[in-house]
């Protein structure tokens, strides 16, 4: 049996978005699906997982939900639904960028991904910024993009102050995320600081994969779920990274298996039964290992505190 995995947001403002979310939570509950939803006063930004007709039922319900009749989904098969638990929950921002004053609906122009496609292969002179984290960057970007060195969305309004003395403000701007969210935002600052010929990939990399067949793409695409990776173009599939125990290439993320490091970094399966999932000759040594399986090795983090002792649990307990 294949499964589906979705991918949506919508900028709706919700007037109550603790009892917004409390409805919403039953209803995906009860629906049975797995996944994550974030709910603000601004709207909603979700990714989900099911069977198919539990999916068809969810976008029936949210379609259906005042002001969310536009609502777009990007929609993925897999033989697995890649998560372990529904998360439905309020946040300040459905994604943070922690820079107020910034209206979605005052961002930067649409290019669909044949427009998006016809402006890279038209040779006129643009600028493209991978809106993404490094480590999405990391594993798969398009070709020429600037991939800022940044570890969160709320790190990229610092690095538009910097990037700002080398990009001119009469270029023209293209920017790209996994599926438009950040864009959204991003846009709006870039427009807010001078840039005028502000646009952005419509639906994203994953949008473009499925209607462009991922050309000009390199790479894979990170993802927020178990698969952490998913191919863009299938003609071009050789990893663009390397393997950061072997340097072989590699586009694969793993955990280290100390539990009290936990760093996600790119690994080969080599390199991983080398270093009995870690990081580090350091980490390899830690009494807070987690169990190598080879064959569970490059599934993503869980909490394997039953293997510990009680003096890590608690201070685990602690950081929560």
């Amino acid at each position: 049996m294949s499964y589906e995995v979705i991918l949506y947001y919508n900028f709706t403002p919700i007037q109550d978005p603790e009892l917004f979310c409390s409805e919403h939570r039953a209803y995906l509950k009860e629906l049975g699906v797995k996944g994550r939803v974030y709910i603000s006063s601004e709207g909603i930004n979700g990714t989900l997982g099911g069977a198919p007709q539990q999916m068809q039922q969810y976008k029936e319900y949210l379609l259906s939900q005042p002001g969310f009749a536009d609502t777009d989904f990007k929609t993925d098969e897999h033989e697995t639904i890649p998560f372990a638990k529904l998360t439905c929950k309020v946040r300040e921002e459905i994604v943070a960028i922690h820079h107020p004053g910034l209206d979605p609906r005052e961002g930067g122009r649409y290019l669909s991904p044949k427009e998006w496609r016809s402006v890279m292969e038209s040779g006129g002179e643009y600028v493209m910024i991978d809106v993404r984290n490094n480590y999405e960057s990391k594993v798969g970007h398009f070709r020429g993009a600037l991939k800022p060195d940044v570890e969160n969305f709320y790190d990229f309004p610092g690095w538009l102050e910097e990037a700002e003395k080398e990009i001119p403000k009469d270029k023209k701007v293209l920017m790209y995320c996994t599926g438009g969210i950040r864009c959204e935002k991003f846009s709006v600052l870039m427009k807010q600081k001078g840039w005028q010929d502000v646009n952005q990939l419509h639906g994203g990399i994953l949008t473009y994969a499925k209607e462009e067949g991922g050309d000009y793409f390199e790479g894979k695409c990170f993802v927020f779920d178990d698969r952490l990776v998913v191919p863009v173009n299938r003609e071009s599939l050789a990893p663009v990274s390397s393997c950061e125990i072997t340097g072989k290439p590699a586009d694969s993320y793993l955990n280290c298996a100390n539990m009290e490091c936990n760093k996600l970094f790119i690994c080969s399966e080599e390199g991983a039964q080398l270093m009995e999932g870690c990081c580090s000759e350091s980490c390899k040594e830690s009494e807070y290992r987690r169990p190598f399986d080879a064959d569970d090795a490059f599934r993503p983090f869980r909490k394997w505190y039953n293997y510990f002792k009680d003096d890590f649990k608690g201070r685990e307990n602690q950081k929560q």
